[in-house]
């Protein structure tokens, strides 16, 4: 039997995929997963994934293409959170591109001017509608005022955010895991960086999950407060507590 197959691909953890298959297994993955969603759903989210595909096309992360990180944000919710809202879907797989890609997405040469985040916010809602667009600027992080600490401001935004979007916990939440228990296949100076940034971040995503209003049922948010713990004991250990 071929490793490949479709069964076994679906047996597989995320960073397996990654690491084995590449980009490719986990587009495959992710075809897997939205297979027994309607058709109606599976073409707009295909199209949300090529659309990705093209904003992310040429960015990094350290090891891998960028979309490989999107791509897992978008099936860790589907096959660990159980969740099938296409809206929530497609706002995961674009939670970066307004943050990352914003003149690609609007439309302008790259980096030509500010920023036009507010074109390209436009241009998802013109695409998927006002509820993504809304989820998508809940996970896209603020223009920081330069006198002030990023990691400050960053963690105030996302209390903020996400205390008016409880849809949007749960692509933060699948972002913060990838990023965060993740740490481990991150290599480099990132991995200090992540740790100051996102260890003080747990307490406040966890808070945000166990609210009676996180649409997520209490199977699934006590495997997110297991994630946290993981997440928690990689950072003391990197930060030496």
């Amino acid at each position: 039997m071929e490793a490949t197959t479709p069964a076994y691909l679906l047996t597989m953890p995320l960073h397996a995929i990654t690491e084995v298959l590449g980009e490719q297994g986990l587009r495959d993955r992710f075809a897997l997963e939205i297979h027994r969603l309607p058709e109606d759903d599976q073409a707009v989210l295909a199209d949300a994934m090529e659309l990705t595909s093209r904003l992310h096309e040429g960015q990094r992360r350290v090891r891998e293409p960028y979309l490989n990180h999107v791509l897992r944000v978008a099936i860790r919710i589907i096959c660990y959170y159980h969740v099938t809202d296409r809206d929530v879907l497609v706002a995961a797989l674009l939670h970066d591109a307004v943050e990352d890609q914003p003149w690609r997405l609007a439309g302008v040469p790259d980096r030509e001017g500010p920023a036009p985040h507010d074109v390209a916010l436009a241009e998802v809602e013109r695409r998927y509608g006002a509820r993504v667009a809304r989820l998508v600027d809940a996970v896209t992080n603020p223009v920081y005022t330069p006198d002030r600490d990023h990691d400050e401001q960053y963690r105030e935004h996302v209390v903020e955010a996400l205390d008016a979007e409880p849809w949007a916990r749960v692509i933060k939440v699948s972002d913060f895991t990838d990023n965060g228990v993740g740490i481990v296949h991150t290599t480099g100076p990132k991995v200090m960086r992540a740790a100051v940034k996102y260890s003080p971040l747990v307490p406040l995503l966890r808070e945000l999950v166990a609210r009676p209003d996180t649409p997520l049922p209490g199977e699934v948010k006590t495997h997110i407060f297991r994630q946290f713990d993981l997440a928690e004991q990689r950072f003391r250990a990197i930060l030496g507590e």
